[in-house]
């Protein structure tokens, strides 16, 4: 069997900008894209704390510690300037995979969008496959 797991969440960045007329995507702290194992062009979900929005995208790297949390194309009408977002990446993880699993969890300091914590965290433990 397969299953969807959860393989990176940033938690609680605030977004720095918008450009409606780009291509499209979430420009990202490269060092924040990093820590949470995302790599350029990777499907993400957007979750807006301030108005509830959900929506997917990708991601592509934005200056290194610039703090960088864009949206870009049609993605910029679903948040604003200092709104409050999760974003998340899946992965598809087959049974005998489940015991190596990791997950990123990324904390993101709210005054500078800046990484406040990095966890690594077993997604499953002591699983039969």
């Amino acid at each position: 069997m397969v299953r969807t797991l959860l393989k990176s969440k940033i938690h609680r960045i605030k977004i720095t900008g918008a450009d409606l007329h780009y291509e499209g995507s979430l420009t990202l702290d490269e060092a924040i894209m990093e820590a949470a194992n995302l790599v350029p062009f990777e499907k993400i979900e957007i979750y807006n704390v301030n108005n509830g929005n959900r929506f997917s995208t990708y991601v592509i790297p934005g200056v290194r510690y610039g703090g960088e949390c864009i949206l870009n194309g049609a993605a910029a009408r679903l948040g604003h300037y200092g709104d409050i977002i999760i974003i998340a990446s899946y992965a598809q993880v087959s049974d005998k995979e489940l015991s190596n699993f990791h997950i990123d969890l990324v904390y993101i300091d709210e005054k500078d969008n800046t990484i406040k914590e990095h966890k690594k965290v077993k997604a499953i433990s002591n699983v039969e496959v």
